[in-house]
Formats: structure tokens, C-alpha cells, sequence
């Protein structure tokens, strides 16, 4: 199975000259947590999550009616392709502890995004113990929290 298979292809993005405020609100409207932040030709330059909103803005005291994302997204985000395979990107997925990947062309615009909840959606075709798996390794923290006893 491949990405492809089972991806959202109803992508929002923001580019970098967003403002924070503009990002939350197209995640609020879209309800999703990550947003692609895209040139002027589609082309992936970064990724902007609810969590960056809230540890890199809000939390900083910066203030999202002027905060450009170019200034707290994560740039040069890990993609993958439409042909990737699932194994290959639940293994990003589970390698760099995020939630969600871009897809892009060949040439690196946008074309969707695979998340958590896309496998989940297709929990059949890609199997329930691999969707476990990944989860938890996303969310391994290892004992290194601040509530650790």
C-alpha cells in the first residue's frame, strides 16, 4: 500500500508571510493541527502545528496578529511522495516522532498530507498492530518528562 492509498488530498496551506492568527484560524476552520507552509509556487517550505502556535508564540509572548509563521514553523520539513510506501513513512512517522508528513510531487508541491488519523481511517489495508507501533513510537518519551518520578 501506498501513500496514495490513503491520504487527505484536501490540503490547506499558509504561506510564510501568514500571520500566526491566520494559521489557527485556517486550522480551526479546516480542523486539522498541521498546516504546510507553501512558496508562491506550492512548493513546501515548512509545516506549522497547534503546538507551535501555542510554545512558540502564545507561550513566548508574541503577538499572532503580526507573528509571520516564517518565524516559528519548522522549516524544511520531512515529505514524502504519493508512492512512498506506507511502511516507509510509518517508519518517518515513527523515526522523527511526528503525527503527520506532507506529500508532495516530484518537483515538491504540495499534493496532501498523511496523518495518524488517515492510517486509522484505513486501519484494514494497513493493520491495526502497525498503526500501534507507530503510535507509540511517536509518543515514546523515554522517562525524560518534567512529571517523571
Amino acid at each position: 500500500m501506498n501513500v496514495k492509498d490513503c491520504m487527505s488530498t484536501k490540503v490547506c496551506f499558509c504561506t510564510p508571510n501568514s500571520t500566526v492568527k491566520d494559521a489557527a484560524k485556517l486550522m480551526c476552520d479546516n480542523h486539522v493541527g498541521c498546516i504546510p507552509v507553501c512558496d508562491d509556487k506550492n512548493c513546501v517550505v515548512g509545516v506549522i502545528t497547534d503546538r507551535d502556535v501555542i510554545l512558540r508564540s502564545i507561550a513566548c509572548d508574541k503577538d499572532v496578529n503580526s507573528t509571520k509563521i516564517s518565524d516559528i514553523m519548522t522549516c524544511n520539513p520531512c515529505c514524502c511522495t504519493p508512492e512512498t510506501t506506507i511502511y516507509d513513512a510509518t517508519k518517518m512517522m515513527s523515526d522523527l516522532q511526528i503525527r503527520r508528513i506532507p506529500v508532495c510531487d516530484k518537483d515538491n508541491k504540495i499534493v496532501g498530507m498523511l496523518s495518524l488519523g488517515d492510517l486509522a481511517h484505513h486501519e484494514k489495508e494497513v493493520g491495526e498492530e502497525d498503526i500501534c507501533i507507530t503510535l507509540g513510537n511517536i509518543c515514546r518519551c523515554e522517562g525524560n518528562t518534567k512529571n517523571a518520578e
